[in-house]
C-alpha cells in the first residue's frame, strides 16, 4: 500500500510570498478566453498572483464566457512556434505551464520545442475531457498528448481525464482517484496531483510522486474545505499555473500544490462578489492582495 501523508494548512497567503526580489518567470502555452475567467487570461492572472511574472503563447482563440464554449479557432502552426521562439530565444523561463493545446499538430509543435530548452517545471493541465465527460480531442491527438506526458514535472487532471489515463473508469472516491494517478505516473513518469473537488466528501487533493530512484511512490494529501459556490470557472488553469509559479520560485512540489490549494481556496470564496456573467462565473485570483 502506498504511505499517505497528511501536509498541514499554513497560515496567511501574504505571509508565504517568494521572500525576495525574484520573480519566476513563466510562460503559459493556453487557448483564450474573452470574458478572463479561464484559459491564458486566468493563467495570467493566477501566474502573478503567485509571485511570478506571466508570458503567454497562445495555441487558439476560443470564443466562450461563462455559460460555455461557443466557438474555437486555431491559427496556422507557424504561429505557435512563432511565440514559442520569440520568448525563449531572449528571456530565460523559470517554469512553463501548459494547458489546452487541442490538435495533434500544436501538441507535436509544443512537444519539440519542450525538448529544445534547459530543465526547468512544466505543469501539464491535460485538456483531454470535459467535467461532464466529453471528450475535447480526437484520438490522434490523445496519443499525441500521452507522449507529451513524460516531459512534464507534473499533470493536473480532472476526475474524467484520468480515468482516460489510467483506461479505468471514473473513480468515485479519494482512494480509487489516487489509485489511478499511481497507474499514470508509472506508466508516463510523471508526477500526478490527483484533485478531490468533484468527489464526495471535503476536495482534498492528493500530490503523488516517485523517489529519485523511482523505486517508491509517495502521496502527500492537502486538506482543504469545500467552497459552496456555482463560479469555478477556470479553477484548473487557475490552480496549475499557481503551482507552476511557486515551483518557479525554487519550492519544493509539497509546498508549491499547498500554497496554490489554499490561494484557490480563497479566490473560490471570493468569486461571488465579482458579479462576473450569467453562468458559472470567474475566482477572484487577487482577493489575497485586496487592501481593506
Amino acid at each position: 500500500m502506498v504511505p499517505v501523508h497528511f501536509l498541514e494548512p499554513q497560515p496567511n497567503l501574504k505571509a508565504m510570498s517568494t521572500g525576495s526580489a525574484f520573480k519566476p518567470r513563466v510562460v503559459s502555452i493556453a487557448g483564450t478566453d474573452p470574458t478572463g475567467g479561464a484559459g491564458a487570461q486566468a493563467d495570467i492572472k493566477a501566474i502573478s498572483a503567485a509571485g511570478g511574472y506571466a508570458m503567454s503563447v497562445i495555441t487558439s482563440i476560443v470564443s466562450q464566457n461563462t455559460l460555455g464554449v461557443i466557438d474555437v479557432f486555431y491559427p496556422p502552426i507557424k504561429v505557435v512556434q512563432s511565440q514559442l521562439e520569440a520568448i525563449s530565444d531572449d528571456v530565460v523561463i523559470d517554469a512553463i505551464k501548459i494547458g489546452m493545446l487541442g490538435t495533434s499538430e500544436v501538441i507535436n509543435c509544443v512537444h519539440a520545442w519542450l525538448q529544445q530548452q534547459p530543465s526547468s517545471p512544466v505543469v501539464l493541465d491535460p485538456v483531454m475531457v470535459s467535467t461532464s465527460g466529453h471528450r475535447l480531442l480526437d484520438s490522434a491527438a490523445e496519443d499525441a498528448l500521452r507522449q507529451l506526458l513524460p516531459l512534464a514535472s507534473l499533470i493536473t487532471p480532472n476526475i474524467p481525464e484520468l480515468a482516460v489515463l489510467s483506461n479505468s473508469e471514473p473513480a468515485s472516491d479519494l482512494e480509487g482517484a489516487i489509485e489511478q494517478g499511481r497507474q499514470v505516473l508509472q506508466r508516463y513518469g510523471c508526477s500526478v496531483l490527483v484533485k478531490g473537488g468533484h468527489l464526495s466528501g471535503e476536495p482534498l487533493n492528493a500530490v503523488l510522486k516517485a523517489s529519485e530512484d523511482g523505486s517508491d511512490i509517495s502521496v502527500h494529501v492537502i486538506e482543504n474545505q469545500r467552497v459552496h459556490t456555482r463560479n469555478t470557472h477556470g479553477t484548473g488553469c487557475s490552480l496549475s499555473s499557481a503551482i507552476a509559479t511557486r515551483l518557479g520560485a525554487g519550492e519544493s512540489l509539497e509546498a508549491a500544490v499547498q500554497w496554490a490549494t489554499q490561494w484557490l481556496h480563497g479566490a473560490l470564496k471570493a468569486a461571488d462578489a465579482l458579479q462576473v456573467g450569467k453562468g458559472h462565473g470567474p475566482v477572484d485570483h487577487f482577493h489575497h492582495l485586496q487592501i481593506n
